[in-house]
């Protein structure tokens, strides 16, 4: 399946341009990985888009997981009715958990915690308001960026919840985005490691009376590791896979999903013989990637990205007389989650034409709440 785009004429560059047929593709992949679209509540940080998720509701995927606010709105405004939003909630977050419950009476929604003081302040302002909120427990499992790892300070955190007014047990939240490895059987390894850990965890609270209903695990590069397990209370969590990236693609082969977007950007300067400008500047790309390697142009593979600021990339190429003022190229990005954030709307191309635009409605800190 080919990114092609029959009359770029309509479309402003620099744009995220999505490609719907190799997107339906990506989804009917990951519902294929998992075995069961009921066992997956995928991440919706790479598209942010209502569109997106109601292909996916269509397709029988009815859980979602996200890390913002105007995510876990975006989403029930697509139509979602079971929200997990993955992150701990603190400070001002804490009120705008209640306003979300109040607003959104029909949903179920949870939350992940690490620390009791912010479980406490939680649970007092659920109660005030005569409300629950589910809350999942954030385990590390070697990332250490949040969570406690399995042991008695996280079963004494999840008994807390237990016995918190306000607050219902949900789970256990097991993300591991450290685990990188190219070969499969490296990554398969490393991860069940961890996975035993969090299971002889979970036996131990279950057996203490605290109810374990789900564990909401991994990402995009162990969500075929957890797929081949049959544990009954995995959810499964990949991301990026709807789109894909230069990244995933690179490091995970054996993650088959094409990439589904990419950046449209028009050369606007050839001002040497051996350069030409685009209007890609990393207010349109991620720049978290090094420079040289946020985007990679399938049409110019061998060109060398020597400069990049907010409004331009250039390229050194022998080919740059190949190009005039005004071409296109199409770009991967390297990392897609960041990137979609840097666009208000997509292009959405069908079997080649320019079908519709998409609101990236979800990718501000806020809607309403």
């Amino acid at each position: 399946m080919s990114l092609t785009i029959n009359d770029a004429t309509g479309i402003i560059s620099p744009a995220l341009v999505v490609f719907r047929d190799q997107l339906l593709a990506n989804i009917e992949q990951m519902i294929s990985i998992a075995g069961d679209p009921a066992r997956l509540r995928p991440h919706c940080k790479t598209h942010k888009t209502r569109e997106v998720v109601q292909l996916q509701l269509a397709r029988g995927i009815t859980r979602h997981k996200c890390a913002t606010f105007a995510e876990a709105e975006m989403l029930v405004e697509a139509g979602v009715r079971d929200v997990f939003l993955a992150y701990n909630q603190v400070g001002p977050n804490i009120a705008r958990a209640v306003a979300f419950v109040e607003a959104y009476p029909d949903t179920v929604f949870s939350v992940t915690a690490d620390h009791p003081d912010p479980v406490a302040q939680l649970g007092a302002a659920m109660a005030t308001a005569g409300q629950r909120i589910e809350v999942l427990l954030d385990v590390d499992t070697g990332q250490h960026r949040t969570g406690l790892t399995v042991g008695d300070e996280a079963h004494r955190l999840y008994r807390l919840i237990g016995d918190s007014d306000g607050l219902v047990p949900g789970g256990l939240h097991v993300y591991d985005g450290h685990q990188h490895q190219e070969d499969r059987d490296e990554r398969r390894a490393a991860i069940d490691a961890e996975w035993e850990r969090v299971t002889a965890f979970r036996d131990a609270v279950v057996a203490d009376g605290l109810p374990v209903p789900r564990i909401v695990a991994g990402g995009t590069a162990s969500f075929p590791v957890y797929a081949e397990k049959d544990d009954p209370s995995i959810e499964l969590s990949p991301g990026t896979c709807v789109y894909n990236d230069g990244g995933y693609a690179s490091y995970f082969p054996d993650l088959v999903f094409p990439p589904a977007a990419a950046v449209l950007t028009r050369v606007v300067s050839r001002p040497t013989r051996d350069r030409i400008t685009l209007d890609l500047g990393y207010k349109a790309v991620a720049s978290d990637p090094p420079m040289g390697q946020r985007v990679h142009f399938a049409d110019l593979p061998e060109a060398v990205q020597v400069l990049q600021n907010e409004e331009h990339l250039v390229l050194q190429t022998d080919r740059a007389g190949d190009y005039a003022p005004g071409d296109y190229l199409l770009g991967i990005p390297w990392h897609v989650c960041p990137t979609s954030a840097l666009h208000k709307q997509v292009y959405v191309i069908d079997d080649g034409e320019l079908v519709d635009r998409w609101d990236v409605a979800s990718r501000d800190r806020w809607i309403t709440i």
